[in-house]
């Protein structure tokens, strides 16, 4: 098959899933789809819950194992959508639908990569593609479940919008809950231990904190206060006052690290991490693949988004068409030629580092 009839297949593949409702822990039907793709081309492949995944023709367990990995769930659609988001809709060179850039563009280009070189002979690294579940919702069945069926992954390529440029760097996460505690009162009387008042102090707190370590990929370690939460009634000082913090962690930290600096130095009663599993991740920009894309013309940048990236271990590169920009945003778009250039840029990339 050619790249051009590669191409089309991918643009149909996709068209089909953005028709198809794939909120996350509910993509057993896009699962389908994916299957179908993969009898038509005679690929022998798995599917383990809602993740459909195979590895190349001429598997070769002395090598080793790159990952091509995307996924084909989707958040639910804001209420701002002035267009059906479950009709794929082409205008002006432009295809609409919600999933359709993120990271349904990714998925199918990287599928028909995969296909591609699927019956090659002799490659220098086996491929081994996932089309995974629950990364919207970093759910307990997404790719994350997925690394101890799939081979060994020593490096891999994620599939998210990045205008295919190559995001050699990525964020972590971590979620915090905080308590700042005072005492309960009646508005009525005086009260010097205001648990809202109280509150003041370590927002201004964590308004002004600086970690110390920048990256010189990733910049400085992201702290915002995204939530407060406090009282029940008009009459009665609170108890206590509920924060979430979102941090944003770059590869000078883990996030074991950044945990142990807030649960020390925070003026607050108690802080505590959500999960400290959504770790940053990176490639060293000497990495064979790294090299490729730039001597491609490729630029490299550090993303501040978070994708499945954080379950791995391995070097790993976030890499795919579309714009990040458009991900989650009402009447999500990607181009049809972002997806032709995609797929022509895997195919040139995987070229130079595979066979």
């Amino acid at each position: 098959m050619t790249q051009q009839e590669l191409t089309n297949d991918a643009i149909s593949l996709l068209k089909k899933l953005i028709e198809t409702q794939s909120f996350s822990s509910e993509e057993d039907q896009t699962a389908l789809h994916i299957e179908d793709w993969f009898k038509r081309n005679d690929i022998d492949y798995k599917r383990t819950q809602n993740n459909v995944w195979a590895v190349n023709k001429y598997f070769d367990a002395s090598k080793p194992n790159m990952l091509l990995n995307s996924h084909h769930d989707t958040v639910k659609p804001n209420s701002a959508y002035t267009k059906d988001p479950l009709k794929a809709i082409v205008e002006d060179g432009k295809l609409y639908g919600l999933g359709s850039n993120d990271a349904g563009g990714c998925l199918v280009s990287l599928i028909a990569t995969f296909t591609y070189f699927y019956n090659h002979k002799d490659l220098k690294y086996n491929l081994v593609l996932v089309a995974s579940a629950e990364e919207e919702s970093s759910g307990p069945n997404g790719l994350n479940s997925m690394l101890k069926i799939v081979p060994k992954i020593d490096v891999a390529i994620v599939g998210e919008p990045t205008l295919m440029n190559l995001a050699v760097a990525e964020k972590g996460l971590v979620v915090f809950d905080a308590v700042i505690e005072g005492t309960p009162s009646h508005a009525a009387h005086p009260n010097d231990n205001n648990a809202i008042y109280n509150t003041i102090e370590a927002l201004q707190w964590f308004k002004d904190l600086k970690f110390d370590k920048s990256s010189e990929a990733l910049g400085d370690v992201k702290l915002t206060v995204t939530q407060v939460n406090a009282g029940k009634q008009h009459n009665v000082v609170p108890a206590h006052v509920d924060l979430v913090i979102d941090v944003r962690v770059n590869d000078a930290y883990s996030n074991a690290e950044i945990a142990e600096i807030l649960q020390k130095k925070a003026p607050v009663t108690s802080i505590t991490p959500r999960s400290l599993h959504l770790n940053s991740s990176s490639i060293p920009v000497d990495h064979e693949l790294i090299k490729a894309g730039v001597a491609m013309g490729r630029t490299t940048y550090g993303s501040p988004t978070l994708s499945d990236q954080a379950w791995l271990s391995c070097p790993s590169l976030k890499l795919g068409p579309g714009d990040s920009t458009r991900s989650h945003s009402a009447d999500e778009f990607i181009y049809l030629r972002e997806i032709e250039e995609g797929i022509q840029i895997y195919i040139e990339l995987l070229g130079r580092v595979i066979v």
